[in-house]
Parts: structure tokens; sequence; C-alpha cells
């Protein structure tokens, strides 16, 4: 089951629109100025600027002007404005990463390991994803791996309750590893279809942590060899380039195989999404932009084109 619904242009994307740093992100504001001017070199600085502003990191910036010069000198390109352009070159380059999270059925049931930093919002993502399965009709547990955050386990007990989902816990500072075990026997107990395992937030310089991530892993593949069957790495837009950093480190050390990108509102550019897309590939399975349960949808590439570069031309 491919969890890919479309965000209405009425509902998340027009909250993306939105709030992505409250509608008037240095890279939206910056381009709207450039409606009507000729794309010359002058103009391609000033937008490499920023780009840079936007948070897109230098290789992506350098990436992004030059299929921009190269777009400039098409036939078919000359009518169209540098934000039309720009946001075609966006579009390109997100598209390979618009890859919706499979959940298969005969993996019963479907491991899905949270990782990420402290404060990125993986308890919240869990939340919402499964209130997502949920709705899909797919039976749901949650494991509650994060042992060391006091409210940890009560804001993910809450999450099970409002979802309709079974969760698992143990006492505070339990091992988190126990937790994620007695959290898959139950699920293979009840016929449960997805298993969302919580886990303590870790800097991707913290190596004993990260090796406590490695021994879940472990635990995990005694259970089912091809498990986890995702492991979903949390990112906050708002940590602008050490995201990309988190990325980098956990993609090495755990095998993250997708991404979900929060905190797009408030004081987020959005121009990160754009160096993770270019450096590591990794698919973007969801975005968030605030709290509420349908603040959280499938990440559209055009559509997040749409939302970062701005309003189109008159």
């Amino acid at each position: 089951m491919s969890i890919d619904s479309k965000p209405e242009e009425h509902g998340f994307l027009a909250r993306l629109k939105a709030r992505l740093n409250k509608g008037t992100t240095w890279l939206s504001t910056g381009v709207a100025s450039t409606f009507g001017k000729n794309i010359d070199e002058d103009t391609l600085a000033d937008l490499e600027d920023q780009l840079l502003l936007a948070d897109a990191g230098i290789e992506a910036t350098d990436f992004l002007i030059d299929e921009l010069r190269k777009k400039a000198h098409l036939a078919d390109s000359k009518d169209k404005s540098l934000p039309d352009l720009l946001r075609e070159c966006v579009t390109e380059l997100l598209e390979p990463l618009e890859l919706p999270l499979v959940i298969e059925k005969t993996q019963q049931p479907c491991v899905i390991l949270v990782v990420g930093v402290n404060g990125t919002g993986k308890t919240t993502t869990i939340g919402k994803l499964a209130y997502r399965l949920r709705a899909q009709g797919l039976s749901v547990l949650l494991a509650a791996g994060d042992t060391f955050r006091a409210a940890a386990v009560e804001q993910l007990k809450r999450w099970g309750e409002q979802s309709g989902s079974v969760t698992v816990s143990q006492a505070e500072g339990a091992d988190p590893a126990a937790v994620v075990h007695d959290a898959l026997a139950a699920a293979r107990a009840r016929a449960i279809d997805v298993v969302l395992a919580d886990t303590a937030g870790r800097l991707h310089t913290a190596g004993g942590l990260m090796d406590e991530l490695d021994k879940i892993g472990r635990v995990i593949k005694r259970f089912d060899a091809e498990a986890p069957h995702e492991v979903l790495l949390v990112i906050d837009a708002t940590q602008g380039q050490n995201a990309l950093t988190q990325a980098i480190e956990f993609k090495r050390r755990v095998g993250v195989s997708g991404l979900v990108i929060t905190k797009l509102d408030g004081s987020a550019k959005g121009g990160i999404v754009l160096a993770i897309a270019h450096r590591i590939g990794l698919p973007i399975r969801f975005i968030a932009v605030g709290e509420a349960v349908d603040d959280f949808d499938v990440f559209s590439a055009a559509g997040f084109a749409d939302a970062l570069v701005g309003a189109r031309a008159p």
C-alpha cells in the first residue's frame, strides 16, 4: 500500500504557501522582484545571493544557477520569467525525491524506525503518521523507545489513544532495545500491520547514542532479517545547513531510507530541502508545517517548488 495521497491545493499546499517563513521567504520575496527583468548575469547573481540566504547551500545554488542559465537560452523558454524558470528547475531537482512510503502487506508487521536529533518532532511525526495509516485501514502499534525524555512516553500514549493505535512502553530509563523487542512481539501476536518505533533524540556526533541505535537495529533484525523496512529521519527545517550534516551522518550510520522535513513554518526558509536533494537524494516521504494532524502530508515536488519560489507571473 502506497501512502501517497496528494495534498489538496486549497488544503495542505495552501497552508505550506502561507506558512513557509510566514509566506515571505527570503527566496520568494527576492524572486518576485525579478518579474519582467532580463535573465542576464546580474539577475542571476542576485538570485544566487537569495538562494544562499534561503539555506540552499553552495552546491545546490551553483547547480540551480547553471540549470537556469541553460534554460534561459532555450527557444521555448524565451517568454518565461525567471521565477517560472526557477520553479521548473526546483521541481526537476526535487521530483526524484517524490517517492511515497510503501507499506507491503507481506511485511507483517512493517517496521518503521524513526530517528533524529533532539527537538526535531519525532514523536509528533509518529503520531501524525499513525493517524494517516489508521485512516487507510491499517492497524498500528507505537513502540515508546524514547525512554530518556520524561514526557516522551506519555506523549506517545496520547497519540496512540487519539489515533486508535496500540502503544507498548516500559518504565522511564528502560533499555530502548528491550521496548522495541516487546513491541515487535506484541505486534506479531496481534497481527498488527505497522510498528512505528520512537527513539530518543541524539546528536549524530554522540558515538554511544548512535551505537544504541545500532543495538535497536540488531534487535529488529533478529525479529525479521528484512526489518526495519523503513528508517525515517526527521529533520527540523529551521536548522539550516546543520540539517544537511545530520542527514549525511545518519544515512551513513543507520541506513536512513526516507526523510520527514518538519517545522516548515515560522522561521524556516525552505532552501535546506534543495541542499538535501542535491547532496544526498534521499526520498522525502512527508513534510510538516505545524502541530495539527492535518499540517502533515506527503511531499509534492511541484507543490513545494510553488510554495518556495512564490507567486506566479501575472
